[in-house]
């Protein structure tokens, strides 16, 4: 079992809603097909030891008016790694982060993670070494700029007049407004002020796609000014940005 367990969360600790996980091991690299697909069996599975019924409602109907799901991850990340081209490098000790803006989540998840020894990542043994809470900003401004590690995708809707075309890219000239209808919708979901709306796009980053249940999902990291009510602003750092968030999508890494 992990050496550094974690208190329930009580009222005041409801916004430290990331969990994470120390892990080591001894492979050196993550075959590309593996770097995101097993962290949403792996989010699931957590879940469903200590919270079958949640896990189960989250899966077949989803949470909210849209039936979104509220999680999000990031793949395992070793800063030390050796970097060799043209692999996704692991080695030694490093960390897999979960979030979600839903308390009942992250209850399930710590309950779960208390009696784990390894996580398995796509046949990589992950020894779990520890486990802590991360806080998000206060965003006491109602602005905030995020930056994610893992690519933004939205698919085009069918009503869209974009025929034959499936996945939009944040240099489309109809990204933003895609991306700001999911902002609200996240918010609504939640229960939130759904007054949230995009500022600017900083920054994208490459076109990048990865495979995770059917089909490979394109899309690119990108860097945003959001403008926000505060609560708004730290459910989406907990949840992630754009679709399949649940999917390992959208993750935000740097935040100011």
């Amino acid at each position: 079992m992990i050496n550094t367990p974690v208190q329930p969360l009580n009222a005041q600790e409801r916004k430290a809603v990331r969990l994470r996980i120390e892990v080591m091991t001894t492979a050196s690299e993550l075959p590309w097909p593996r770097v995101l697909a097993p962290g949403r069996g792996l989010a699931y599975n957590l879940l469903a030891a200590t919270a079958d019924e949640l896990a189960q409602q989250l899966h077949s109907a989803g949470w909210g008016p849209f039936g979104m799901v509220p999680f999000g991850y990031c793949p395992p990340t070793f800063p030390r790694a050796r970097r060799r081209s043209g692999t996704y490098a692991v080695g030694g000790t490093g960390f897999v982060e979960l979030g979600s803006p839903l308390p009942s989540v992250i209850h399930a998840w710590i309950a779960a993670l208390q009696h784990r020894d390894v996580i398995d990542w796509g046949g990589v043994a992950l020894h779990v070494t520890g486990l802590s809470m991360m806080e998000p900003p206060e965003f006491d401004s109602g602005r905030a700029r995020m930056r994610t590690e893992t690519p933004v995708v939205l698919k085009v809707p069918p009503s869209s007049q974009l025929p034959g075309q499936t996945w939009l890219l944040p240099a489309e000239p109809q990204f933003p407004e895609m991306f700001n209808n999911n902002l609200i919708r996240k918010a609504q979901t939640l229960g939130l002020h759904p007054d949230i709306e995009l500022d600017e796009i900083m920054w994208v980053g490459p076109k990048r796609s990865f495979a995770v249940g059917r089909g490979a999902k394109p899309g690119a990291a990108v860097e945003v000014v959001l403008s926000g009510a505060p609560e708004t602003l730290r459910a989406l750092w907990s949840w992630g940005l754009g679709q399949a968030n649940s999917a390992g999508f959208g993750w935000i890494g740097t935040f100011r």
